[in-house]
């Protein structure tokens, strides 16, 4: 009788745990549409949302700029948490995420480059060749993250490599936006900080597309990512072929990190804290649970950030990497405590 009541109370614990997080993102998603430098009534909310709302200027402004903003959030922030979920499980490192180590630094010096010199010719870029370029650098960054790994035998050694490469390509970065366009280059700025503004419903298409597509083939890996978090030997006795799967956790961490890049900027630590966190709730660390609650979490780690970001100090707005920092970084130290006390 103890097995059975004990997995009871875990089966309850997830179904509990996965309620919570989508009342908190559905009432996270109500508070990013009515709250703002314009405030809409929650009874509005529902007839605008329905297309039944008579003010013109609330329906532009939620359908126009918060709505596409939100669905950015939500999606990228998924993708960032997937994205650090899946370097945590290659690297086995629960400090291993796209911004620690180096790679979303790496897609956005690409980025940069590419929109530097297509707007200095007067180019118009689109979303695939944003998202393409984002991807080469991630992938040269996750390449140089690699060769480290195989040197250094310390995983702190190699957090401080991916550190080290980070600040490498911000700084080139930062030398590459200096010459833009004066026109531009406040974008750019914008851009390089992390922001979710400015998203259109062609952009949200696109990040849906690549986003949701990648996601869903994380979820189908859930089994071979259990049998590899009990070490390569086990999975290659459950049939992994290791080779293959370590070249699709690096490709689909990459292509999650160039999307959210290529549209929003380097984010900091939420591909480090939510996957601690949602782990932490959840209480187990089984993929088949884990990856749609990591998707959730991240949604709902960065809707709740951007609120902050538009709202704290209105009408200026703070940079999402700045909000994600001050909450993610705590976690992040909390974690690398706990580590030290069990070491």
């Amino acid at each position: 009788m103890g097995i059975p009541n004990e997995a009871a109370r875990r089966h309850l614990r997830y179904c509990i745990t996965i309620a919570l997080l989508l009342i908190l993102l559905v009432g996270l998603f109500l508070l990013n549409i009515g709250l703002g430098s314009v405030t809409v009534a929650i009874g509005d909310i529902g007839k605008i949302l329905l297309g039944q709302g008579e003010n013109l200027t609330d329906h532009d402004i939620i359908w126009k700029i918060r709505l596409p903003r939100m669905m950015a959030g939500i999606l990228l922030g998924g993708a960032l948490a997937l994205s650090g979920f899946l370097l945590q499980t290659y690297f086995n490192n629960p400090i291993a995420g796209p911004y620690v180590l180096g790679i979303s630094s790496g897609a956005k010096l690409v980025v940069a480059l590419v929109m530097v010199i297509a707007l200095g010719r007067y180019y118009t870029v689109s979303s695939a060749v944003l998202i393409s370029a984002a991807f080469v650098g991630a992938m040269i960054t996750m390449g140089f993250v690699l060769l480290v790994a195989r040197v250094v035998q310390r995983s702190s050694m190699l957090i401080v490599s991916g550190v080290m490469i980070g600040y490498i390509c911000s700084a080139i970065t930062d030398f590459i936006i200096t010459f833009a366009d004066e026109t531009s280059i406040v974008n750019l700025h914008n851009w390089s900080n992390g922001t979710f503004s400015a998203t259109s419903w062609e952009d949200v298409r696109v990040m849906a597309v690549v986003v949701v597509i990648t996601s869903f083939i994380v979820f189908l890996m859930s089994k071979p990512i259990s049998a590899y978090q009990f070490g390569e030997s086990y999975a290659q006795n459950m049939g992994v072929n290791i080779r293959l799967f370590r070249v699709l956790l690096v490709l689909l961490s990459s292509v999650l990190c160039a999307g959210v890049t290529a549209f929003a900027g380097p984010i900091s630590f939420v591909g480090i804290a939510v996957p601690h966190l949602v782990k932490s709730l959840l209480g187990t660390a089984k993929p088949l649970i884990v990856i749609p609650a990591c998707f959730c979490g991240g949604a709902i780690f960065c809707l709740g950030c951007d609120l902050i970001a538009r709202t704290a100090f209105a009408p200026l707005e703070l940079s999402i990497s700045s909000v994600t920092a001050v909450f993610g970084a705590p976690v992040v130290i909390g974690m690398m405590l706990r580590k030290k006390e069990r070491a």
